[in-house]
Parts: C-alpha cells; sequence; structure tokens
C-alpha cells in the first residue's frame, strides 16, 4: 500500500522506558542534515509539414543563452569569504567539461567567471558562488566555453573534452518535437501523448544525471515533465525503499537537487526489491494509474510526459521489472546507457510494439564506479538529508509517543497454515498483507512510513518509544510501515 511523503518518514530511536534513556535521545541543537543517436532514429511522431532542429548548433541554441529569466541564484545561503584553500581559475573549453569530485570532509565553492556553464543540464548564474557539499560528483560542462573558479579541496578535478552532450541534446531535441505534437494533438491522435522516456542501463552508468539533464532541458524549454524514480536503492526524490514521482517545473537545482513540495511516494521499505517483488509491482502499477488520472485532466502535463530512472539490476528480476515497469508506465521512448546486449534485448523482446523506441547511448567517461560499502554510505547520506537537509539547515525532532499511540506493521504476510485452507490448496504468503509488528527492540533504527489510514485495527501495548520526526508537530497518523531499511546516525 501507498503512502505520503510529505516529509513523513520518521526514524526510530527505541529507547528504554527510563526516563533519562529517552531524554538522551533528542536530536542536537543548530546543524541537525558519443555515440550520435543512430541516424535511422529520430523519434519524431509528427506529421510530416513539422520538422525538428537538424543541426546540433540550433539545438544547443534552443535552451542556451535564451531564457536567462530563468536562471536562479543557485547554493544556498550567502558564503562569507574565500577560505584558506587554494583559490583558482579554471577554463573549460567549447564542449568540454570540468568534473570534480569534491572531498569528503569539507564543501567546494565554485562560481561562473565568463562565458556559459551548466551543471546537470542547469545553467549558472554568472558570479554567484554556488556551494557544493562534501562527496559530490558532479561535472561542469560548457556548449561555447566558459571560466569558474573553484574555492576549496577537491579529490579530483580535470578537464574532458570527450563526452555525451552532444548525442544527449539530440535526445532533448527529439523529445522537444514529441512534446510540441502532443500539445498541438487532439485526444484521438497518435501523437496524443507526450514522450514517456525510461533510462536504464547497469548501476553506475549515469542513469538519474541523464534523467536530470533531461529535465532541466525541458523545464528551461516551459514544460513541466513528471520526474519517476524507481530506484528504491539510492532515491533520487526522497530517502531510499521509496518508489516516487513530481512534476519538474524548473531547471533542477545542482546543490538542493529534486524539489519536495509535491512528491508523490509510495513506501517500499526494503532497498532491494527481491525482498518482495510483488509488492514492488504493485506500488509500481499504483503509481503509474494515479500519474494517468493526473495526466488525463492536465493536457499540460500530458504533453511534457515523463523521464523514469529505474534500478541498475538489469538481469533475471531485475530485468523482469524492467519490462514491467515499460508496460506499466506505457514507455514510448527507451534510452540504454551503456549496455550493448540489454539494448540488443530489449529491441528484440519489444519488436512487436512499433511506437517504442528502443536507443542505446554513450555512458559518460566522468561516471564513478561505486562499491557495496559506497553505496550502502550514499544511502546514509541521503537518509541524514532527508531530516537535515542537503546543506543543514533543516532542525528534526526527538518525540515521546506511547506504544499504545502507534500501530506498527509490515507489508507481505507469511504463509497461511494449512489447516486454515480449503482442502487441496497449497500455502502461499500475501505479499501485500498488512502484518501488525510487536514494538520492542527490533525496531531499534528502523525507518517507518506513516500511513493515511485513519481507523485502528490493534492496539500493541501500553510502553513508549522516541522517534526522531522532521518537524515538531504531532503524527499525523498513528499508523506506521516498516519496512528493513534502518538508519543509525553517524
Amino acid at each position: 500500500m501507498g503512502t505520503g511523503d510529505n516529509r513523513k518518514v520518521i526514524r526510530n530511536l527505541l529507547e528504554e522506558a527510563e526516563e533519562g534513556d529517552l531524554m538522551g535521545a533528542e536530536a542536537r541543537p543548530g546543524f541537525i542534515s558519443a555515440d550520435i543517436l543512430d541516424d535511422n532514429w529520430s523519434g519524431s511522431k509528427c506529421r510530416e509539414n513539422e520538422t525538428l532542429p537538424q543541426k546540433e548548433e540550433q539545438r544547443r541554441e534552443s535552451f542556451t543563452g535564451k531564457k536567462r529569466s530563468m536562471m536562479m541564484e543557485y547554493g544556498g545561503a550567502a558564503v562569507g569569504p574565500a577560505s584558506t584553500a587554494v583559490v583558482r581559475q579554471v577554463k573549460v573549453g567549447k564542449e568540454c567539461e570540468l568534473r570534480i569530485e569534491v572531498g569528503p570532509d569539507t564543501p567546494l565553492r565554485l562560481r561562473l567567471l565568463t562565458g556559459t556553464a551548466e551543471i546537470f543540464g542547469t545553467e549558472i548564474s554568472p558570479g554567484i558562488w554556488l556551494t557544493l557539499t562534501p562527496r559530490l560528483k558532479f561535472s561542469v560542462f560548457s556548449w561555447y566555453g566558459a571560466t569558474v573558479e573553484m574555492d576549496g579541496t577537491t579529490e579530483t578535478d580535470y578537464i574532458a573534452d570527450e563526452t555525451p552532450m552532444i548525442s544527449y541534446v539530440n535526445v532533448h531535441a527529439t523529445l522537444e518535437g514529441r512534446r510540441n505534437c502532443a500539445k498541438a494533438s487532439s485526444s484521438d491522435s497518435d501523437t496524443y501523448q507526450g514522450p514517456r522516456v525510461i533510462v536504464v542501463g547497469p548501476t553506475d552508468s549515469g542513469k538519474s544525471t541523464l534523467s536530470r539533464i533531461l529535465l532541466s532541458w525541458a523545464a528551461k524549454q516551459g514544460w513541466k515533465p513528471t520526474f519517476v524514480d524507481l530506484d528504491i536503492g539510492q532515491g533520487s526524490i526522497t530517502i531510499p525503499g521509496c518508489i516516487a514521482a513530481t512534476p519538474i517545473e524548473m531547471p533542477i537545482d545542482p546543490v538542493e537537487g529534486i524539489p519536495l513540495e509535491m512528491p508523490l511516494v509510495h513506501f517500499y521499505g526494503h532497498t532491494t526489491p527481491s525482498v518482495n517483488a510483488d509488492l514492488y509491482k504493485v506500488l509500481a502499477k499504483e503509481l503509474a494509474q494515479t500519474l494517468e488520472r493526473q495526466f488525463a485532466g492536465n493536457a499540460e502535463s500530458r504533453a511534457a510526459g515523463m523521464v523514469i530512472n529505474t534500478m541498475g539490476w538489469i538481469e533475471g528480476l531485475g530485468y523482469k521489472l524492467l519490462l514491467q515497469a515499460i508496460d506499466t508506465f506505457n514507455v514510448n521512448v527507451v534510452l540504454v546507457l551503456g549496455q550493448e546486449k540489454l539494448c540488443s534485448m530489449l529491441k528484440d523482446v519489444l519488436k512487436s510494439k512499433p511506437d517504442v523506441d528502443v536507443v542505446k547511448l554513450q555512458k559518460s567517461g566522468g561516471v564513478v564506479s561505486r562499491n557495496s560499502k559506497v553505496r550502502q554510505k550514499s544511502r546514509s547520506y541521503r537518509m541524514r538529508e532527508y531530516f537535515y537537509g542537503v546543506v543543514n539547515d533543516l532542525s528534526p525532532h526527538s518525540n515521546i509517543a506511547n506504544f499504545s499511540d502507534l500501530s506498527v506493521y509490515k507489508i507481505g504476510g507469511p504463509q497461511a497454515p494449512r489447516s486454515a485452507l480449503p482442502i487441496g490448496a497449497e500455502p502461499a504468503a500475501d505479499p501485500t498483507r498488512l502484518v501488525p509488528v510487536n514494538i520492542n527492540r527490533d525496531l531499534l533504527h528502523l525507518v517507518l512510513a506513516v500511513s493515511f489510514a485513519k481507523e485502528p485495527e490493534q492496539i500493541i501495548s501500553r510502553k513508549k518509544i522516541t522517534y526522531l520526526a522532521p518537524s515538531t508537530r504531532q503524527l499525523p497518523s498513528r499508523f506506521l510501515i516498516m519496512g528493513t531499511l534502518t538508519w543509525l546516525e553517524t
């Protein structure tokens, strides 16, 4: 069952009932968290008299150097004088990018001095210092050349003159043509639906980055595409363990990331779909149906379409879930990053759907490979950002509630005993069954989602629980959903 986000995911800090132990769980005050596209693929479903830009120069010009009013002063609060770290200027050549890995302990300040440049598809305002958080990996790309200034230390920074951005901008131009066709079409036309793009590929292939770039470019053109995140392992919209969708109305802030004002979130509760694949399918289907209803009543959103980010699991069950997502969300463009085998498999299985285009794109050389330990740390950082903010500008609160005021459930029941089944029936687990959970120390550090349910079904006990919530307000519901997702603040 789905649960709304609205910053209502809470972290359990289960402590002993003694008052002294409970008070010790209070939150700290103050700082609290190219390959060029195949020549045979234009993707255009327009009528013959409707054309798309034909030259890369025209395509670049369509979203660079224009609509300057949409440029934003990113980077959070103003920063004081330059630090004692070396301040240096770097020239970025035409169609080149400066690839940067920020150090693990201190932020990096960066500003644009001359020319034009962008981060993840969002243009940088000239002269404004951006404060990039520790451990961030990003690139500053320029279509026509730029000079940037950096203040701080980096683990790595270098200029790359081979990037896949030309192929990415060709994709953008094609999607732009489809959006215009959808906007001008009647409801009974084949081009009525805008582009529904799914980005697929193995782990560490740049799927999230490409999704952000395409979304920011579309937003700069005045569209409001929907971003769908099916990657429960990392989470681009909210915390890991969730699938979510949100409209993108402005180019995405390179520091703050995806805005959380209007997300539609379903809490899965695990970081891998193998724990309960059937539940994952149910939640994805529910999310898709909700978006379909929204598109039916909003022609602008329907024409803008969606960009879907996916997991890096592309074999076995992961591949089956990928095919299910393509079907569930009625995808018409599949972008495959850096995997010829996957591209070939998808082309073969989708050849019966002529309206679905499968396009292979080059993986960026700036993508950094991560091992399981690094991924686990990344999930922990995402959790902390949820409660404390990207730049530690939020202040969560430790609260105390009676056990009797809360009801905790998990989704996915055990097999029913044979004695309770009809003769001849085999016991089977119910992947969507709600099962009450006893509140005990097994819940320590588990992340729970707040349900919108209103009526109690069972009172668990009469002890107390301490939890960390994003605000001081009372929980909007007593019903909490549990998975295997954990977070231990460090």
